[in-house]
């Protein structure tokens, strides 16, 4: 299931070669604000080039409603990315459409163009045969690096794969090997870290870990939900009284092996200023709220990741954008770090604590597709990975 040739498995020399990225950047003014994404891009387009490949990039940038709009145009990614490159970029101002196939028709070895936005082609998000056909008639072979929306049968993700070999660009490669090897294969102890706002999110996240790993330690707002699940009266904390139910029965089926917290952090109001203690676990008294795990459940929790071999970690333990609750995050992050284990960080707030901590480079891998990295650790074949070549 996750062993996929990658494009060094193939010959792309003299060929024009689809890729998709995830050049899905903040853009202000006409600039890119934040290009972690295009730089993850760069190994796999640089490989390419080296190896006398044309290359023609296709992305989707947010979420234009029905059609192009200029605020969501790639135009400022290819001005981006020439710089980067240190090569001129060319752009087709349509994604598949007469003035792809032209710029796609002139390029050659070499050289690198980007297609507007997938998502101004209305029969993108819906995998429409005709549009994939359209885009694999520009290319001889299909690369995708875009882990991010590897979880959408998009026509450019799934559809054209359908129509030309496809294999995984470097970076799909590292998220298909690394996640995937933590599920189908892990070395244990096998350690989850589940935080974050709801557990209606990762029910069946919760569900699967439970099934493969050794513990599943809980942090975060979801943490209140089991909490009210088994009594306690939780004043003002965030609470998904519709999930009540489904804690009681993750609590149940869970046993020994899901950990809630032995104490937290209330405060009287959500401010970095307000009145905060620590509190064992019990009723949260009305005008309080819980915004961070305590200083007893980091040192439980750190016991437990330093016993482990491979640990899986996804949402903050606390308010973590607050520096005084975000100790608990930081702690976590600090033991996660310090583990030796084989460490795989997904979703975006946990990679932003992760880096606001200083401690991304002691992670084994920081995934780039918090719904796509969710979906696997739930077990869900990805249509986006599934549509890729099989070594044999």
């Amino acid at each position: 299931m996750f062993n996929k040739k990658s494009v060094a498995d193939i010959d792309v020399n003299g060929k024009k070669v689809l890729v998709r990225v995830d050049f899905n950047v903040p853009i202000k003014n006409g600039q890119v604000g934040d290009d972690t994404r295009i730089r993850a891009a760069l190994p796999t387009i640089r490989y390419l080039l080296a190896h006398n490949a044309a290359v023609i990039l296709c992305s989707h940038l947010g979420r234009p409603k029905g059609g192009p709009d200029p605020a969501f145009s790639l135009k400022p990614v290819a001005e981006h990315l020439a710089g980067l490159l240190g090569q001129p970029v060319n752009f087709a101002g349509d994604f598949a459409g007469p003035l792809s196939v032209e710029a796609a028709a002139k390029i050659k070895p070499g050289d690198v163009l980007l297609l507007e936005n997938t998502r101004f082609e209305a029969g993108e998000t819906k995998n429409n045969p005709e549009l994939s056909q359209r885009l694999a008639s520009l290319a001889d072979i299909f690369v995708n690096d875009a882990f991010g929306s590897a979880h959408r049968a998009h026509s450019s993700t799934e559809g054209v794969a359908q129509y030309l070999p496809a294999v995984s660009g470097f970076l799909m490669e590292k998220e298909i090997q690394y996640l995937g090897e933590a599920i189908a294969n892990p070395k244990r102890p096998f350690i989850a870290i589940l935080g974050g706002a709801k557990v209606s999110d990762k029910i069946g996240v919760i569900r699967n870990l439970l099934k493969i790993t050794d513990q599943v330690l809980i942090g975060g707002g979801m943490a209140n939900t089991f909490f009210k699940a088994e009594g306690y009266p939780m004043g003002d904390s965030l609470v998904e009284d519709e999930a009540l139910e489904t804690a009681r029965e993750l609590l149940a089926e869970g046993g020994q092996h899901l950990r809630l917290p032995v104490d937290v952090v209330i405060a009287d109001r959500m401010e970095n200023e307000a009145q905060s203690k620590t509190v064992s676990v019990g009723a949260v008294p009305e005008g309080w709220r819980i915004l961070d795990i305590g200083p007893e459940t980091i040192q439980a929790y750190a016991k437990a990741i330093q016993s482990a071999n491979t640990v899986v970690w996804n949402g903050p333990m606390g308010v973590f954008e607050l520096p005084k609750f975000a100790t608990g995050t930081f702690g976590i992050a600090q033991a996660v770090a310090d583990s030796g284990a084989t460490s795989i960080i997904g979703g975006g707030d946990s990679v932003a604590a992760v880096n606001q901590s200083g401690l991304a480079g002691k992670i084994t891998h920081i995934s780039t597709g918090g719904g796509a990295s969710l979906e696997m650790l739930e077990g869900i074949v990805l249509p986006g990975v599934a549509a890729l070549q099989d070594k044999s």
